[in-house]
């Protein structure tokens, strides 16, 4: 069994990952650090046989610890991944894995030297919504996909360190981190060029943005557009995506969040009203699908991380994947501040 420490009990490290932590064959949670002695008390309530902690360094010091998994605000992984690493833990970052290209090369430099596993919980390569689209991209009802369209839109600030830049890199760095991994998964060729622009509105006391339109051009033409907003009533398809051959309109979130909360993962069930619709004429003749969707879930992530150090497995989110995902952040922010086009 390889023991777990989870750092940080605020939602991510309550309702995900502790949660799914102990979902996983070959792990065992071990142990919870927060400084807030109201969130530690809560930990215990919920986990009366798991060891409490106040730091990270308190956590390393402990020799029966082996994985770190840290849920903390994303300026913090760089610096704390690195220290755990070079106290010979393995590490898991929550997304977004760092704030730029700088501090990912830093943290792979300490997973190499020290020869332990570092990936990020990009837990949403399990979601319901994009592994149908990547079915129906497959089965090739869409053709050659050349635009990609996807969003969410919502009305209401962040909270807590999550509506401060500084802390957590601005609006691109949360939700739309899974966008930007999810589209290089799907498209593989190199990326040619990044466009972002982000609004800035004072209806909310934040200063992350409200409203960020990133445009990754690949170097097969393919145009993947991400748009993010906390300051929109009106909602968008999720996923939006014509080919040669072939569109597809999707709306609804993956359907995992809401049991995963209340305790059972398991019973997530799909509104058939967000099943997705494809218009194709792949076959030779014009077809209107209602596609219902690929049920995968989201505990293969921390199965994986098991199956790695308990079995050899091949590590799905790799270093290496998040490296690339930064070069594509740091050309958005140089976009978002020259209001230029940023080739890599």
């Amino acid at each position: 069994m390889v023991n777990t420490a989870v750092i940080g009990y605020g939602y991510a490290g309550r309702a995900f990952h502790t949660y799914l932590v102990g979902l996983a064959d070959g792990l065992n949670l071990y142990a919870v650090a927060t400084r807030d002695a109201e969130r530690r008390e809560a930990a215990r309530s919920a986990y009366p046989n798991v060891r409490m902690y106040q730091t990270l360094d308190e956590v390393i010091s402990d020799d029966a610890v082996d994985l770190v998994v840290l849920a903390t605000p994303h300026d913090t992984h760089a610096e704390l991944s690195i220290k755990a690493m070079d106290a010979g833990k393995h590490v898991v970052t929550d997304k977004i894995v760092a704030m730029n290209t700088a501090e990912t090369d830093a943290m792979i430099a300490a997973s190499e030297r020290n020869n332990v596993l570092l990936s990020v919980f990009h837990n949403r390569r399990w979601d319901w919504d994009y592994n149908t689209v990547r079915k129906i991209i497959n089965d090739g009802l869409l053709g050659t996909p050349y635009l990609f369209q996807v969003a969410i839109m919502r009305y209401g600030p962040p909270r807590g360190w999550r509506g401060v830049k500084n802390q957590s890199g601005g609006i691109l760095f949360d939700w739309p981190a899974h966008f930007v991994d999810q589209a290089l998964q799907l498209v593989t060729v190199p990326v040619e060029s990044v466009y972002c622009d982000v609004h800035y509105n004072s209806r909310w006391d934040i200063d992350i943005g409200n409203y960020a339109n990133l445009i990754i051009k690949f170097e097969n033409d393919v145009r993947y557009q991400i748009e993010i907003s906390n300051l929109s009533k009106a909602e968008k398809p999720r996923w939006y995506i014509v080919g040669d051959l072939g569109g597809l309109i999707k709306y609804g979130l993956d359907p995992q969040e809401g049991p995963m909360v209340a305790g059972n993962i398991d019973a997530a069930q799909q509104d058939p009203e967000n099943y997705a619709k494809v218009w194709t004429e792949s076959g030779g003749e014009n077809r209107e699908l209602v596609i219902e969707s690929v049920q995968t879930t989201w505990k293969s992530y921390y199965q994986n991380i098991s199956d790695v150090l308990n079995k050899g497995a091949e590590l799905v989110v790799k270093p290496e994947e998040m490296r690339k995902l930064m070069q594509v952040y740091d050309a958005a922010m140089q976009s978002a501040d020259t209001g230029e086009t940023v080739r890599l």
